[in-house]
């Protein structure tokens, strides 16, 4: 059961560095960065704009969810209920985007992290089911 505290503070350390990022990208940037372009390449960065945004805060609250049990102020029980299940499957889990040469270079970066980072989480929370389990 994740029992690694620094293990633990480092992720959820990436994860508010990300959405950090994430969001200063979003309210600084993304216009910038669609200026000029054609309507289906800005609708493009608008969609993987949100594509980051789902995959931090699915990590986030999975974290959040995890940390409350270290706190005993959830069971380990309760944290494999489908409310706090990582949710995002196909659109989160979808390593598409960084690929992308008419996306902008600081959307690729936060794409290809986001994704390694939701992915991690993913397989974080397999190991975390089965040993509750």
């Amino acid at each position: 059961m994740l029992e690694s505290n620094a293990f633990f503070d480092r992720t959820y350390e990436e994860t508010m560095a990300l959405l950090v990022e994430a969001r200063n990208y979003v309210a600084f940037q993304e216009a910038k960065d669609q200026r000029g372009l054609p309507p289906q390449v800005r609708l493009q960065i608008s969609y993987e704009s949100l594509r980051v945004t789902s995959r931090l805060t699915q990590v986030m609250a999975w974290l959040l969810a995890l940390k409350a049990v270290h706190a005993h102020e959830l069971t380990a029980d309760q944290v494999l209920g489908e409310q706090f299940a990582l949710s995002g499957g196909t659109i989160c889990s979808d390593p598409s985007g960084p690929d992308n040469g008419e996306l902008p270079s600081g959307l690729r970066s936060l794409l290809q992290r986001s994704h390694s980072l939701y992915m991690r989480a993913e397989r974080l929370e397999e190991q975390y089911r089965r040993s509750v389990a």
